[in-house]
Order: structure tokens, then sequence, then C-alpha cells
């Protein structure tokens, strides 16, 4: 293919994406009023995870800024360069993070969704403590919670939960922003929905981060204030 003919095919692909981008906008918008909510409290979460810079520098383009990484290095590979166009960026990790990673992901990110073992606590608290020394910007933080209790999952057991944002706070001396939650995908999602709310209600927490492609409006009606969109907008990963 020559370079104009490559110039083209990625000016398409841009185009639908965006275009995907939209549809599930006003989807969300749809969920939103339908629920009785106001639209604008559902932070939409685009998940650019695999995806490189040429493929999500279209979306940034068309006004969205809040963006979803699975891994640490992966997002340092692409997400400076990004920044730079787009200073105004927010990126969050939602995949697991390694507690020797921690230093990588306080600098990278805006928000880690996916803090689950004392371990990774104490070693967040460690690099929040070192950045607000240097001045720099801390992420905000996201209890995951393991609502269907697969072993195959990060996540604290929902049992657990909230004697783990006690410690986060007290022990830690944390500030938790809110919990996130990834259903398990052969149970209907609503129920685990529910149960995060529950678990953010008991804990004063009132950022919900649960609901992906698939389920997000059902997470929008169980008051979810983030949901996190990949497929749906940036089509089906290779």
């Amino acid at each position: 293919m020559g370079a104009e003919a490559f110039a083209a095919a990625r000016a398409r692909a841009g185009a639908a994406t965006v275009e995907r981008l939209r549809q599930v906008e006003a989807a969300i918008a749809r969920a939103a009023r339908d629920a009785g909510r106001d639209p604008a409290a559902v932070t939409l979460v685009a998940v650019s995870k695999t995806y490189d810079a040429d493929g999500i520098a279209p979306v940034l383009a068309a006004g969205h800024r809040v963006f979803g990484e699975n891994y640490v290095q992966e997002a340092k590979g692409k997400w400076p360069g990004l920044r730079e166009a787009y200073p105004d960026a927010e990126v969050h990790l939602i995949g697991p993070l390694q507690s020797n990673k921690a230093r990588d992901a306080v600098a990278l990110f805006d928000a880690i969704q996916t803090l689950d073992r004392p371990s990774l606590a104490q070693a967040l608290a460690k690099e929040i403590a070192r950045a607000r020394e240097a001045g720099a910007r801390v992420p905000r933080l996201y209890v995951q919670v393991n609502t269907g209790e697969e072993p195959q999952k990060g996540g604290v057991a929902p049992g657990e939960a909230d004697a783990f944002v006690a410690a986060c706070r007290e022990t830690h001396g944390l500030a938790i922003e809110g919990l996130m939650c990834i259903p398990p995908a052969d149970n209907p999602p609503s129920p685990h929905f529910a149960l995060l709310a529950e678990i953010a209600k008991r804990n004063g927490l009132r950022e919900l981060s649960m609901g992906m492609s698939a389920d997000f409006g059902a997470a929008i009606q169980m008051g979810a204030t983030m949901v996190r969109v990949g497929s749906a907008i940036f089509g089906a990963r290779g």
C-alpha cells in the first residue's frame, strides 16, 4: 500500500472510530436520562489498551479526554507523546498493578482503579508521598472489588472490602475516591453493580467505576459514575 492509500485508510478508520464514539456518548446520555440522572454525571473512560497512538489520536481530536489502559509499560510507550499534544488528557490504569510498578504508575496515571491488596496500598502510599514531596500531582485511587469472588481476577472480596478501605485510609493514609468492579462474564451484571453501590455507600464513596461495552446501560441504572468502554468505540481487538 502506497503512502497516500495508507493515509486515506487511516483517515477512514479514524472517522469510523469517532462515529462509534458519538454513538456510545449518545447511548450513555439516553441511559442516564432513562434512569432519571444527569448524563454529565457519568464519565466515559475510552479503553485504549492495545491501540497505538495513531488509533487513539482521532478520539482525542474529537474532544474526548479520559482513557483507560491495562498495562504500565504499554501506557508508557504511547501516552507521553500524546500528552504533549493533548496535555489535558487523563489516563486511568484499569488493569492489575504489580507493587514494583507503583512508582511508574503514580508518575504516569491520573487514576489507579485496581488497588486491591495491602502490599500495593503500602507501595502506593510510599510513592504518593514521594510525589507530593516533589510537588507532583498524584493519582486518584479506586479499590477494585471482586464481586463474583473469581479466583482468576484481582480485587478484594466483598466481605473484606470495608476493612480494606478502612486500612487504606487509616493505616496507609490513602484517599480512596471510589470503587471498581468487573462482574463475571456469565452472570447478570446488575446484582454485582448493586453490591458495589452498597459497599460504596457504607464507606462514604460516591464514585463507582462499573459497566463496559456490553453492560454500561445496566451500570448507569445502578448508579455508575464512570463506565469503561473499549470495543464499542475502537472496534474489535485483533
